[in-house]
């Protein structure tokens, strides 16, 4: 893989921006998606640069999750905000991380994006449902650094 944008086809990107907004229809959380080629920075340290550059820390209710890969580096982390992070299980993020894992093994990155997505909004949907003045304060769009 020669450039980031060439990691996932067109079609890939949007079943994975379409599992975005249809995890967010059932919560006020916000979900996004950043695709590096590498980082010289330890992984979850650039996924916490990245999630205050895309600026998710200022989700009102502090719900935000981030699903962050260096692809050449073949590493990723997910990162949530302090209202998600004391909601959930401690173990959460772990087996959320593992069922991704399971399906990048196999080179479905797509669907293990997806899984992990949709584990997300679940619980995102549990501590934080959606309510009728809910605003998507932050893009779908997978963003590319």
């Amino acid at each position: 893989m020669s450039k980031v944008e060439d990691f996932l086809t067109k079609e890939e990107e949007q079943a994975i921006v379409d599992a975005i907004c249809m995890a967010e229809k059932e919560t006020s959380g916000e979900i996004r998606v950043h695709l590096e080629k590498t980082t010289s920075k330890d992984p979850y340290d650039r996924a916490l640069e990245v999630f205050h550059d895309l600026k998710m820390h200022e989700t009102q209710l502090k719900n935000g999750v981030l699903i962050y890969l260096a692809v050449a580096d073949k590493k990723f982390v997910i990162c949530g905000d302090q209202g998600i992070n004391e909601a959930v299980p401690t173990d959460f993020w772990d087996s959320t991380k593992e069922a991704m894992a399971a399906q990048f093994k196999n080179g479905n990155f797509k669907q293990g994006l997806i899984d992990g997505i949709l584990k997300a909004g679940h619980q995102l949907s549990v501590h934080f449902p959606w309510e009728e003045n809910d605003t998507n304060e932050l893009s779908n769009e997978i963003s590319k650094g």
